[in-house]
């Protein structure tokens, strides 16, 4: 009996050990999925006959083809291009101003939704049929991809036009972590009530959106999402193309939602250098890593203390190390930097930037006022709670 029970309780063991091995992220190459915009069989059947405008950027490939390319090559009549932050081509520095111009290459007119332009007007749209989405997002609030598609949603739902989201993995869609926006933070770095880092695709996003009446005055628009095939949510999926100039690479965008926090401080995260959002410092700060930030045209063209040497962090190791940390955000480095410029005297440490990042005053506050990482991080527990019940309603992907 006894040495029953023993086999018992270490089948179980095994079991826990296989359970727990199948929930770890998992590197994962870009090609072994099947995105939205490769079932072209789907949704070209829903554009023919019809004046199509496009939702594109660099990320938007079919293969090795752009988008907008593999379209006019199947004969659908695109009509116009809107481009978000970055760009169509994504060769614009973040925050920088896009103009509305032609596409050298396709000859086809482009509509900025960056700057002041955000959201398309009537005549934007007019003489369109149907909207295609396809923009390649990195799961977190802050990244302005989804705040573009939310307005476009808007859009389309007020002019009575249907919306095609192509779906994308999340490379970081194994976890759901970080303050819930507040409504009186709004703006278009954080749009709806949702944590830093919410755990779902675009797609998935997309239909949040619109069930949840998120839209301006509940509208909802008509809208269709084609979805990925061979995709998991547990993937740390290494994108073939930056999905913006300043995230070269799966370890940048690994560690983007901890420590884009940071943009909303004093603190350089490495725009102007190899390794933006792999690295973290500050003139005199304490570190083992020392960089100068330079002007890069179509990345950083004025960087935080550019020409000035920063001493502080390299992060790369602990990205590469993924499969044994904590499936959440990291707020040490934020906490380090915090208490390390205070020991120097550097006031303020905040931008007014930072709450609108953190979508609440709150973590500001906690952190001035002493709190630890676990303090903050149990404050956000019953929010998330909410938010994973909401969540879960729209999911595609087990």
């Amino acid at each position: 009996m006894k040495r029953i029970a023993i086999f018992f309780v270490l089948l179980l063991f095994a079991g826990s050990i296989s359970f727990a091995q199948k929930r770890l992220p998992v590197l994962t190459d870009y090609h072994q999925i099947v995105t939205g915009d490769e079932q072209t069989n789907v949704y070209f059947p829903l554009l023919r006959g019809k004046r199509v405008a496009v939702v594109a950027n660099q990320s938007s490939i079919i293969g090795k083809t752009q988008l907008v390319d593999s379209l006019l090559s199947a004969g659908i009549h695109v009509v116009k291009i809107f481009s978000p932050e970055h760009g169509f081509r994504g060769n614009k520095s973040a925050g920088a101003h896009i103009n509305n111009g032609i596409d050298a290459q396709t000859g086809l007119p482009i509509v900025s939704l960056y700057g002041k332009h955000r959201k398309p007007t009537p005549e934007d749209l007019k003489g369109v049929d149907v909207v295609l989405f396809d923009l390649q997002d990195v799961g977190t609030r802050f990244y302005t991809y989804i705040s573009t598609m939310s307005l476009m949603m808007e859009a389309c739902a007020e002019q009575h036009i249907p919306m095609i989201v192509l779906d994308r993995p999340n490379p970081n869609g194994f976890y759901v972590d970080g303050p819930v926006l507040k409504p009186e933070f709004k703006s278009f770095v954080g749009m709806h009530p949702v944590p830093v880092v919410y755990g779902m695709t675009i797609g998935e996003y997309a239909r949040m959106v619109n069930g949840e009446h998120w839209l301006k005055n509940g509208v909802q628009c008509n809208l269709t999402v084609i979805p990925m095939k061979k995709y998991r949510r547990n993937m740390i999926v290494k994108l073939p193309v930056k999905p913006s100039p300043n995230l070269p690479d799966w370890q940048a965008v690994y560690l983007y939602p901890s420590l884009c926090f940071l943009e909303g401080t004093v603190v350089s995260v490495g725009r102007g250098t190899d390794k933006p959002f792999q690295i973290y410092g500050y003139p005199g700060m304490k570190g083992n890593y020392v960089f100068t930030p330079r002007s890069i045209p179509g990345a950083s063209l004025h960087p935080k203390f550019q020409g000035k040497t920063c001493r502080g962090k390299d992060l790369t190791a602990y990205a590469d190390n993924y499969r044994h940390h904590p499936q959440r955000i990291q707020l040490k480095w934020l906490l380090n930097a915090y208490h390390q410029l205070k020991a120097m005297h550097v006031h303020p440490f905040f931008r007014k930037s930072f709450d609108l990042l953190a979508g609440t005053d709150s973590l500001r506050l906690q952190i001035e006022k002493g709190y630890t990482a676990k303090q903050i991080r149990q404050s956000w527990q019953q929010d998330l709670k909410k938010f994973k019940k909401i969540r879960a309603k729209y999911l595609l992907y087990k």
